[in-house]
């Protein structure tokens, strides 16, 4: 079966423009469960995250414009061409069409929204030129109109009818893309609410955890499967209260020289992205299918543990969604296949990021002894 046929809510196409280091960049990847992106440091693999987190901040309800970008994020400072981002996602049967873009005009001190559409299968949901937002409404001859601030997007503050209205399907969609750079050194598993939304260190990985058993109760099968692969010698993980309204993680150890029960936040950097790595698992399984974008997911880990690492990710999305991930891992780079993998490069730091999949790209020899010898060249 190929990975057309069974993969479904996916990214059909992702555009950024005027945006750091990506100027009409397009990310290829339709159709595509699981990719990887590689190439040297400051080449814009995490600037294709930073972009696709402003859209994911957005559906969040973060919609002030200085909260989302700012002067600086204009490729050289360029302010003669708006800065843009657009995507199109398939979510079960239907196309969904999103662009948001900025302009930064004389005289003003913070960017403002020039444009913004949602387009649910070639249909309009909404439309907003400037200050002018158009409502789409069936039941209405004429579109519902209204004005708002040019520094606020209109997607948080339309409001959706039932469930079933395209504009919450996307919305909801779009806000529970998982984006993450783990700092492990900073989780310590404690919570006073629940969550399915992480945040990008993964610092409220309790509230996450607590979030996602209270709607899925059987997402901890999920977990406990994986952990236990990874880690033989684990027997629970345990979420007591420690307040009226607090609680903090502690997992459990037990072998044949005894037990042993660890807080969370004492576990190691490496343990901790194996629990982010089960809690990614039984999200997808319980409330996707999901985007994960994972930047580096191998940083914290040893060599002999990045292959079945990367592979269980791979294979966790097959099914729907997609796995996006960047690493200079060479562990990492041979869990994938030639389709899967792309190449960003820049010659310098005044040129715009150019992106290829290695299967175009002429490489001598093995792709990882190439990348060594620095002979992978867009």
């Amino acid at each position: 079966m190929t990975e057309a046929k069974y993969n479904y809510f996916v990214i059909r196409r992702f555009y950024v423009h005027n945006y750091r280091c990506l100027e009409n960049f397009e990310l290829p990847i339709a159709d595509r469960s699981s990719i990887l992106l590689i190439g040297k440091n400051g080449v814009g693999k995490s600037t294709v995250g930073f972009a696709l987190e402003i859209l994911q901040r957005i559906a969040r309800g973060v919609n002030r414009v200085d909260d989302l970008v700012k002067p600086k994020d204009l490729a050289r400072g360029r302010t003669d061409v708006p800065m843009r981002f657009e995507i199109e996602v398939k979510l079960g049967g239907q196309i969904y069409e999103y662009l948001i873009a900025f302009d930064f005009p004389p005289g003003f001190k913070e960017l403002r929204v020039l444009e913004e559409r949602l387009i649910a299968d070639g249909k309009p949901v909404f439309t907003r030129k400037e200050a002018q937002v158009r409502l789409a409404k069936p039941d209405l001859e004429r579109e519902a109109e209204f004005l708002i601030d040019w520094h606020r997007a209109a997607l948080p503050i339309v409001q959706e009818r039932t469930v079933t209205d395209p504009l919450f399907i996307f919305r909801q969609w779009l806000a529970r893309i998982v984006i993450l750079r783990p700092i492990p050194s900073l989780i310590e598993g404690s919570s006073v609410q629940e969550t399915l939304q992480p945040n990008t260190d993964v610092t409220n990985f309790g509230a996450w955890f607590s979030g996602l058993l209270g709607y899925a109760p059987a997402a901890y099968g999920k977990i406990d499967d994986y952990l236990k692969q990874v880690m033989p010698d684990l027997k629970d993980i345990k979420n007591p209260l420690i307040g009226k309204d607090s609680r903090s993680l502690e997992v459990q150890f037990s072998n044949d020289l005894g037990n042993l029960t660890i807080p969370f936040k004492d576990l190691s950097d490496g343990e901790k992205c194996f629990m982010i790595c089960a809690m990614v698992l039984a999200a997808n399984n319980a409330y996707g299918p999901l985007v994960c974008f994972w930047d580096e997911p191998d940083n914290y880990l040893a060599l002999s543990e990045v292959g079945h690492f990367i592979m269980a990710l791979r294979k966790a999305f097959q099914s729907g969604g997609q796995f996006i991930t960047t690493s200079h891992n060479p562990e990492a780079i041979r869990r994938f296949s030639e389709e899967n993998t792309l190449v960003l490069g820049r010659k310098n730091h005044l040129e715009p990021t150019k992106i290829r999949p290695v299967s175009e790209i002429k490489v001598n020899g093995e792709l990882v002894s190439a990348l060594i010898r620095g002979d992978v060249e867009l």
